[in-house]
């Protein structure tokens, strides 16, 4: 029987797997699915992501596992997949949410003309190659066990559009200056790409493949970035991380169960002009 209303989102007994918990808009998408009444399985970089899931969601018991993963590394990801769908018995719908700016924030920031290829390697293996990794194994596993799933993999307003660099000039993040270098631009683009060829490919089997592409999130910039990135934006203000949370949902819902291959831009209206 059809869910109904409101039903439509209720994820109670679904499994879901939310890469980059810990992060941001991770904790935002936690909360949100645990709020939806799923269980949900974290995988973030730190020793103690368990600990710290515990002290971030109090009370929540086994419906909020964490698994210390690198997602850098394929033998930490494949085996962390593989211990947390024994767990739980398999996934319905994975998050890929983390993203990296790989171990030189420096490094990371520079324009097209010096950016390290070194640099573009490393964030490129978690941006891009560990999404697709994790992907694979998602899908694989639905298939073995003949279950419907759905992915949604966090792209960026960037992965749309280019952005302008004149919005970068004097703008600060928690004190570090901030800029959009070309690899976050060409992950995030290759992510869209990926998650309509996934939505084409392994449409038969039940799969359903979106992304989620955010404008500018408030999360620490300074005023002189804010008031000139708003100006620009038809809805006047950042983002804010809830903003995000409902489409994620949304995507993962069986209001979305005839929805793939798509990229939701939530921006504000940024990108129409």
């Amino acid at each position: 029987m059809s869910k109904t209303g409101t039903q439509r989102f209720d994820l109670t007994g679904q499994n879901v797997l939310i890469t980059g918990g810990l992060g941001i808009l991770g904790q935002g998408f936690v909360r949100g699915f645990l709020e939806c009444g799923a269980r949900v399985v974290v995988f973030d970089r730190p020793e103690n992501t368990a600990s710290q899931l515990v002290e971030l969601f109090p009370n929540e018991g086994n419906r909020l596992i964490g698994f210390p993963v690198d997602l850098g590394d394929d033998a930490s990801l494949r085996s962390g997949f593989e211990e947390a769908a024994e767990r739980v018995g398999g996934f319905t719908h994975l998050l890929a949410n983390a993203a990296s700016k790989g171990s030189d924030i420096g490094a990371f920031m520079k324009g097209p003309e010096t950016f390290s290829i070194d640099t573009w390697r490393e964030v490129m293996r978690v941006n891009l190659d560990s999404t697709f990794l994790l992907a694979q194994l998602f899908g694989n596993d639905c298939i073995a066990r003949k279950s419907e799933g759905s992915l949604t993999i966090i792209s960026s307003i960037y992965g749309v559009v280019a952005p302008d660099p004149a919005l970068y000039d004097n703008s600060f993040y928690l004190g570090g200056r901030i800029d959009t270098p070309p690899i976050y631009a060409a992950s995030k683009a290759g992510v869209i790409g990926l998650a309509r060829y996934l939505a084409s490919y392994w449409g038969a089997h039940g799969l359903r493949a979106n992304c989620v592409s955010p404008g500018g999130v408030e999360s620490g910039q300074n005023d002189e970035f804010r008031e000139r990135y708003e100006a620009k934006v038809p809805l006047k203000r950042l983002a804010q991380i809830d903003d995000m949370v409902g489409p994620a949902i949304f995507l993962a819902s069986d209001a979305a169960r005839y929805v793939t291959g798509q990229n939701i831009v939530v921006d504000g209206g940024l990108s129409v002009r």
